[in-house]
């Protein structure tokens, strides 16, 4: 779910205030966990960078450079969300997960949308042709037993 500015510059001004995590969910109806997160990026990149909603996308190379900073502990994960402009930490722990089980190739981005069926190939026009035979054939055949048991469904009907 996602929360407009409007409840995002309500838990800055709690933050301010300093109110504890627990209190602002409770102000604001939300989670604790999402005020954690928000808590989070609140205290690493300041109001601004909790207050902008829009997404955005990160370069390969941008992924690759900030997961390999932090896994290899020249940065901090909220160091590495200033210097790369990262508004999450969500993203640099995602990042970093998938950096560590597959490393820089498991941070590509993935096609989107679902996957296309594949092609049947056949390596000839004959064999294509046969295939489509045995296709036809069988839904003939369905055919048959469906208008069998239509046939003995009436009969049955009838009888009683």
């Amino acid at each position: 779910m996602r929360h407009g500015t409007d409840v995002r510059a309500e838990a800055v001004r709690c933050f301010e205030a300093g109110y504890a995590e627990n209190a602002v969910g409770r102000v604001l109806g939300i989670s604790v966990t999402i005020v954690k997160k928000w808590l989070y990026t609140y205290r690493a990149l300041g109001k601004e960078a909790l207050l902008v909603t829009g997404r955005n996308t990160y370069t390969h190379e941008l992924k690759v450079e900030a997961a390999r900073a932090v896994i290899e502990g020249r940065m901090s994960k909220p160091d590495a969300m200033k210097a790369y402009g990262l508004r999450s930490k969500t993203q640099i722990d995602t990042w970093c997960r998938l950096y560590r089980e597959g490393g820089a190739d498991a941070l590509l981005p993935r096609p989107k949308g679902r996957p296309r069926k594949a092609e049947i190939c056949f390596p000839s026009r004959e064999e294509e042709l046969e295939a489509r035979v045995r296709e036809l054939e069988l839904e003939l055949e369905i055919q048959k037993r469906i208008n069998a048991l239509a046939d003995e469904i009436e009969r049955k009907r009838r009888t009683r």
